[in-house]
């Protein structure tokens, strides 16, 4: 499932630059302005003159793609994490080796004598 799930998030970024892009390329709807001043008319003749259709056309084929695969990842997500193994988050148990014979109590410290003092020569 996390295959899947890098996949989709890898085509909804390519997905979104796309649009990006195609909007990018639009032009504006009023063709005064500074748009035709500098080289609106460029895309006319390259493209056509129904250029705008076709981008308009792309832009919301576009949209769509992006929306559904954002709710196919929505739905991924919550599927992934409700069907999560209760193993995954838990930490692992360490078990201690079976002994045969009780442990031999440890010794208790002996408490430490001061260091004698030598007197002070006059």
């Amino acid at each position: 499932m996390s295959l899947v799930i890098g996949i989709l998030t890898f085509v909804l970024i390519i997905t979104s630059l796309v649009l990006v892009f195609l909007v990018l390329m639009q032009r504006a709807k009023t063709d005064g302005g500074m748009g035709s001043a500098m080289g609106g008319g460029a895309m006319e003749s390259t493209f056509g003159a129904d250029t705008n259709n076709v981008l308009s056309g792309a832009t919301i084929k576009g949209a769509i793609v992006f929306f559904v695969i954002s709710f196919v990842l929505y739905l991924a997500h919550i599927y992934q994490s409700k069907h999560r193994d209760d193993g995954d988050n838990r930490l692992p148990t360490i078990v201690a080796p079976a002994s045969t014979a009780p442990a031999a109590p440890m010794p208790a410290p002996k408490p430490a004598t001061p260091a004698p003092v030598e007197p002070k020569k006059p």
